[in-house]
């Protein structure tokens, strides 16, 4: 599907001398990009099992929440006052989030729009308001660059581009990103397309693009034409790193060692399932990659994206908070807990407030789900298996 009659929503395949370059991609074989580990992106097991999880009233009932999730109006005087230790970071939900560096200003995968998908009538739909609606994204201030992870409909938004595109902000995006990004208005010089482990300067900030083990494609056919990953963004004083999609890999070690330690890692805690378990991680993995990411300092505070916001897996809603919190203790990792819209900075005091307990219905301790007397052992094991090498 090309030319008009494909959807704008869709984007665009590359072309040209894009398309030239991916074909040089130490990354792309065989007509598509690969991931530094095999991955299988299509639904393991038997259709049947995962239809009933869709079908299923009560699961259908757990995987929103029970009431309306608080959410921190953000106001441009909020925004317009300096971070004391020069490192603030904001969740928006989801995976967008304002990280405000060492006098500069990253807005990572921002998703306004109220669907992510390609129509505004289908697909899933947001369970909590933006903090700042879309008209509003200018009391955001000056933006120096957004930074895309991937190009699915939950990371790259067609209305919030648009929007973005009046602010003159430049696109950090993987390769083949761009495409779509030059059919919704961005112009050519205002985009830096990476490989991984490729550099921009930005502002006097250092972006790099980092693996991932996720997939990409945003029409029909998904043809992994268009490149997706993890970025990492340093200043002067700061480090931070987000982690985009991604599922558990030997990876995070090696980004660590390179780019390390962080002031804060963006890891993708939510949307997990049996079903695919090779591109998203559970909590356990998203805490053991914090880790893997740091090496072996003390160092630094983890922050979980991809939840809480759009209902894009079987399991219920509040999960991934809930069980980020309980392996986040077992590891005595230092993890924030903002609500959507909740600033705050890495090196001061740390939200911790279980929020989403007073707006959801009870979680159970992973490893308390079974009263057979192996049942935490079982777990603990899979979470030390999560960070085998």
């Amino acid at each position: 599907m090309t030319g008009r009659w494909r959807p704008r929503a869709f984007g665009s395949e590359p072309e040209g001398e894009r398309r030239a370059r991916i074909q040089r991609s130490p990354n792309y074989a065989d007509g598509a990009f690969r991931n530094p580990v095999a991955v299988e992106t299509l639904p393991r097991g038997s259709a049947w099992a995962f239809l009933r999880t869709q079908l299923r009233k009560s699961d259908r009932m757990r995987r929103r929440p029970a009431a309306a999730p608080p959410v921190h109006q953000l106001t441009a005087a909020e925004l317009a006052e300096p971070p004391a230790t020069g490192l603030r970071l904001t969740w928006m939900g989801h995976s967008s989030v304002l990280a405000e560096i060492d006098g500069r200003r990253v807005l990572f995968d921002p998703v306004w729009g109220e669907r992510c998908s390609p129509f505004s009538f289908a697909g899933p739909r947001r369970v909590h308001p933006t903090p700042l609606p879309l008209g509003a994204l200018g009391d955001l201030g000056p933006l120096d660059a957004v930074v895309i992870s991937h190009d699915h409909y939950d990371h790259l938004d067609l209305p919030t581009i648009r929007r973005l595109v009046r602010t003159g902000t430049v696109f950090a995006v993987p390769l083949g990103v761009g495409a779509h990004l030059e059919r919704w208005g961005v112009p050519a010089d205002r985009m830096a397309e990476l490989d991984w482990n490729e550099t921009v300067q930005i502002e006097g900030l250092t972006l790099t693009a980092t693996p991932a083990r996720h997939f990409c494609g945003r029409a029909i056919r998904n043809r992994q034409r268009t490149l997706w990953a993890s970025w990492v963004v340093a200043g002067p004083g700061h480090r931070i790193y987000h982690s985009g999609d991604t599922g558990y890999f030997p990876g995070f070690a090696e980004i660590g060692e390179r780019h390390g330690p962080f002031d804060a890692t963006m890891i993708q805690i939510g949307a997990y399932s049996d079903f695919w378990p090779d591109i998203h991680m559970t909590p356990p993995q998203g805490v053991q990659a914090h880790r893997d990411l740091q090496g072996h300092k003390p160092h630094g505070v983890m922050v979980p994206i991809h939840w809480g916001t759009f209902n894009l897996a079987p399991h219920p809603w509040a999960e991934p908070g809930e069980w980020t919190k309980d392996a986040a203790e077992e590891a005595g990792q230092a993890v924030a807990f903002p609500r959507p819209g909740e600033p705050f900075e890495p090196s001061g005091k740390l939200p911790a407030d279980a929020w989403w307990r007073a707006v959801s219905v009870p979680i159970a301790h992973p490893w308390r789900r079974s009263t057979t007397p192996d049942a935490a052992p079982a777990a603990r094991r899979d979470l030390d298996l999560a960070g085998e090498r």
